[in-house]
């Protein structure tokens, strides 16, 4: 077995390797014809050929005699602090417990080291037992629990952290606010926004009185929430859009 970086040429392998991987894992809860939608919707060809050609995106594939079997695709969320996402890890079913992911996923890690992340998440559907069992076999920490919507259908979705920073620890997000209040940001809660997460902020350390939500791109607390949860940094226009436009993987 062999782990190089992704080209042009395995677009089509990939393809093939995630709707197999996703079939595998999926198949017993989620109905056939979503799932090849969804390897449509995640891995159309162009969008596979552009991720694989940005420099910020780590984008390993396993190769076994001669044929991809395994890839996996990541990036680094650079902001307050560095956040190695992991989008997806898939390893051909005819090919799973040989190690493969194991080594893929350490050549993950290995590569956003690299790049002075500060902690690696990966998500993963509860739906998907193995995959659940990976993560936390692989030394992940179970840091939370969502519904999300695909294809009209909720899952319950599951995210596991591995922190790795500098001094083994989140960084401290104390702020003060253009009025002088002090706010407490939990750099472990953040939702994605156009520009850059959205942080929860607390009005206390212990985080159990919420203030609102902080700015990752201009580290602001100037943030407006409407009626139907869609969020907006008035000092920047960095929005959240109000439906779960980013809910799948």
């Amino acid at each position: 077995m062999d782990l190089r970086e992704a080209t042009a040429d395995d677009v089509g392998s990939i393809r093939e390797v995630a709707l197999a991987s996703l079939a595998a894992s999926y198949g017993h809860a989620v109905d056939e014809t979503l799932l090849s939608e969804a390897v449509e919707n995640w891995y159309g060809a162009d969008d596979v050929d552009e991720d694989i050609a940005d420099p910020d995106t780590v984008f390993p594939v396993a190769v076994v005699a001669g044929e991809v079997v395994a890839f996996a695709e990541s990036y680094v969320v650079d902001r307050r602090e560095r956040v190695g996402e992991i989008d997806w890890l898939h390893v051909h079913p005819n090919h799973r417990e040989s190690g493969i992911g194991s080594a893929l996923l350490e050549r993950v890690e290995d590569e956003l080291r690299d790049r002075d992340v500060d902690s690696i998440e990966g998500k993963v559907l509860v739906d998907n037992e193995a995959g659940t069992a990976f993560y936390e076999r692989e030394g992940y920490d179970l840091s939370g629990e969502r519904i999300v919507d695909i294809g009209g259908e909720e899952f319950q979705e599951r995210l596991y952290r591995k922190r790795i920073g500098r001094d083994g620890t989140l960084r401290e997000g104390i702020y003060e606010t253009a009025d002088g209040e002090t706010v407490y940001v939990a750099f472990d809660e953040g939702e994605r926004g156009s520009k850059a997460p959205f942080y929860v902020a607390y009005a206390d350390a212990d985080h159990e009185s919420r203030y609102g939500y902080f700015c990752g791109n201009c580290e602001g607390t100037n943030v407006a929430i409407d009626t139907m949860d869609a969020v907006e940094c008035l000092d920047c226009e960095n929005r959240r859009k109000a439906a779960r436009w980013d809910a799948a993987y």
